[in-house]
């Protein structure tokens, strides 16, 4: 039962995310820009793939694309179908459109026949005690928006909400491989 975290990060923000999944899910991050063999055979190897970066004009990065393609090769072959699947993105507005980014993570991991988890969280005043979770109300993955002002790298909250989706991620992967 292993949950990779695959992701890049120009800034930290999007890794800080990635290390709130890993944390949570018990998880090992991975840096698409440096990839060693035996990083893609867990890969390959691994129970559940999170995908996440940054959005940039509405997408995803090339350094995240090039790690698409070359993982694609794994299609033919289907090795990674039936992983369980998700992502997770950050974008410097509250919209920035989050939400294009996480679709082609989506459409990503449907062609290569993964099983998609999205974000469960919902958010106060909905839920109360659940201040600063989910505040971008994102349900296809996990988003976070830079803060503006600060010291912090994200908030509490969204890396809360991060934390708590890399446990549905384990909870999921336990599931699954009954």
């Amino acid at each position: 039962m292993t949950l990779c975290i695959v992701t890049y990060s120009a800034d930290g923000h999007t890794r800080a995310m990635a290390d709130s999944i890993a944390t949570g899910g018990k998880g090992q991050v991975l840096d698409v820009t440096k990839l060693s063999d035996a990083e893609w055979q867990s890969l390959d190897q691994a129970s559940a793939i999170v995908m996440g970066a940054p959005t940039y004009m509405g997408g995803l990065p090339s350094p995240f694309v090039q790690f698409i393609e070359t993982a694609a090769s794994r299609w033919d072959t289907g090795q990674w179908r039936d992983k369980l699947a998700g992502g997770f993105t950050t974008a410097m507005h509250p919209a920035g459109d989050k939400l294009n980014a996480l679709i082609s993570l989506f459409v990503f991991a449907s062609q290569m026949g993964m099983v998609w988890i999205g974000n469960s969280e919902t958010r106060a005043p909905v839920v109360p005690e659940n201040e600063g979770i989910n505040t971008d109300g994102s349900w296809v993955g996990v988003t976070a928006s830079v803060p503006k002002s600060g010291d912090k790298i994200l908030t509490d909250g969204d890396l809360e909400t991060a934390r708590r989706y890399g446990l549905r991620m384990r909870e999921a992967i336990t599931r699954w491989e009954k």
